[in-house]
């Protein structure tokens, strides 16, 4: 088998798509969540403390010289992120909880249809009782 084709079958096994299709969704969630944060929910907060923006917070260790940049500790970004992963970390606890409960009643129902036996149809209802009536007779 060649190295190409190998390559080929394994890129495209369901799960390796499903994974890229996740990784891409992911992504997505991610800049939609900075967004929310940086643009939606910072804003307000940094109004109710006082009009402070905290993506601007940071500590100087070392300042600008010429056209050296300074060399800073960007706190405020890393609180920033930090919501973010909040956030982030919330909505996949959502999303996992749904689908846990999700197949908690699949599982339910599957385990409650293989306890009730089928009914049985009439024919084989009817051969049965014929074979216990020639039963009883012998």
């Amino acid at each position: 088998m060649s190295l190409i084709k190998e390559f080929r079958d394994f890129a495209m096994r369901g799960n390796v798509i499903d994974l890229a299709v996740g990784v891409i969704i992911g992504a997505s969630f991610g800049l939609l969540v900075k967004s929310l944060v940086d643009d939606i929910l910072m804003p307000p907060i940094g109004y109710l403390v006082g009009g402070v923006d905290f993506s601007s917070f940071s500590y100087t260790l070392v300042a600008a010289e010429g056209d050296t940049k300074a060399v800073t500790i960007s706190y405020g970004k890393f609180f920033n992120a930090v919501i973010a992963f909040m956030i982030q970390a919330a909505a996949i606890f959502m999303v996992i909880k749904l689908m846990n409960t999700a197949m908690k009643r699949f599982r339910a129902e599957e385990a409650k249809a293989a306890a009730t036996p089928e009914a049985k149809p009439a024919d084989v209802l009817l051969l049965e009782e014929i074979r216990d009536l020639l039963a009883r007779k012998a």
